[in-house]
């Protein structure tokens, strides 16, 4: 993963495509909108070096961990379930697809 000079990562449009499983235009419109939110989570105590990126389309969050040589160690993508609510299925609770 590479990083800018800021220290920010940047994310290859054509892999964050390929994990929604979009084509490249449908990845830019959806940017475009402003579909697309990202979030940087560092680790603490035992996962101090490590980080925690997610990025968020519609019901669709591709989540990696990197180690700290910024190398992804693990990867999945979680759907979040779109149903109503009831008293034993909250709505939005992930189902994963790891990889």
């Amino acid at each position: 993963m590479e990083r800018d000079n800021s220290g920010d990562f940047i994310l290859d449009p054509a892999m964050l495509a390929d994990r929604f499983r979009l084509s490249m235009n449908d990845l830019r419109r959806n940017f475009k909108m402003g579909l697309l939110t990202s979030m940087v989570e560092r680790g603490e105590g035992q996962d101090a070096g490590t980080c925690r990126l997610s990025v968020k389309l519609g019901n669709r969050i591709w989540r990696a961990v990197l180690n700290s040589e910024d190398r992804i160690v693990s990867e999945e993508v979680t759907f979040l379930r779109t149903t109503a609510r009831t008293a034993n299925a909250p709505a939005n609770e992930p189902v994963s697809n790891r990889s």
